[in-house]
């Protein structure tokens, strides 16, 4: 069965509001989304829409902070940074958790030594720039599925270098592609299963979707998906009992 895993942003700026929560929320919307049939929650401290600001490595732990320290270990968190240093206070605060790095390491070259020391499970995921100019890096002369087996050939190199074993293939939907190139990732996400890899789809209310969240889970379970990311867990749920159908 797919696996989901429910978002929970500790931002006030996250591009889907509902989503965001304060400290002293978290723990009362974490067990909502577990009651809900969530298989992993994602804690994020740092908005990664289009256009968002930096949040510095004091800001990021101090939203995540109070979280971790109230943390029951009664679901499997993951934690969405692209910070070593995050990576290593997380794991002496709860012990080991799934790392969730939009960059894949690029961001902070010690990020897969950190991983790879530690044997963390770790989402791999592609992207171009950041978030103020991701947008505007779209342009893939091969295509954008030759651009991703390429992205992530390169990558099982560098997990294999660092030891990281355990890792979750993520195609980064909405970064740095356009709305035709995510729909295209996702029909041709069959070609993405050479890696032998979990694929994790974040698709959920982003803009390409235009509010149709549930085709873009349906497409992605179709051609082999194994994570869905998400705000909506019950939605999520019906959708892949529906698509097993």
């Amino acid at each position: 069965m797919t696996q989901i895993m429910a978002i929970v942003n500790l931002t006030p700026d996250s591009f889907f509001a509902p989503s965001r929560v304060r400290a002293e929320q978290a723990q009362d919307r974490i067990q909502q989304l577990r009651a809900e049939g969530a298989d992993i929650i994602d804690l994020g401290a740092v908005s990664t829409r289009p256009g968002a600001a930096d949040v510095s490595l004091r800001e990021e732990w101090r939203r995540l902070a109070p979280v971790l320290r109230a943390w029951d270990r009664s679901v499997p968190l993951s934690v969405d940074t692209t910070r070593a240093e995050i990576v290593r206070r997380v794991y002496d605060c709860v012990g080991p958790f799934w790392v969730n790095d939009i960059s894949a390491g690029e961001d902070d070259p010690d990020m897969l030594t950190t991983v790879g020391r530690l044997g963390l499970p770790y989402i791999a995921m592609h992207k171009r720039g950041n978030p103020r100019t991701m947008d505007a890096r779209c342009d893939y002369p091969d295509g954008i599925v030759a651009e991703l087996i390429r992205y992530f050939t390169e990558f099982t190199r560098r997990a294999e270098e660092h030891g990281i074993a355990d890792w979750i293939l993520d195609p980064g939907l909405g970064f740095a592609k356009t709305p035709e190139q995510n729909w295209e990732i996702l029909d041709r996400l069959d070609e993405l299963q050479t890696f032998g890899r979990q694929i994790l789809i974040g698709a959920a209310d982003k803009r390409f979707t235009g509010g149709d969240t549930e085709r873009a889970h349906r497409l992605a379970l179709q051609h082999g998906a194994h994570i869905l990311r998400v705000h909506d867990v019950s939605a999520a749920r019906e959708t892949i009992l529906r698509t097993a159908v």
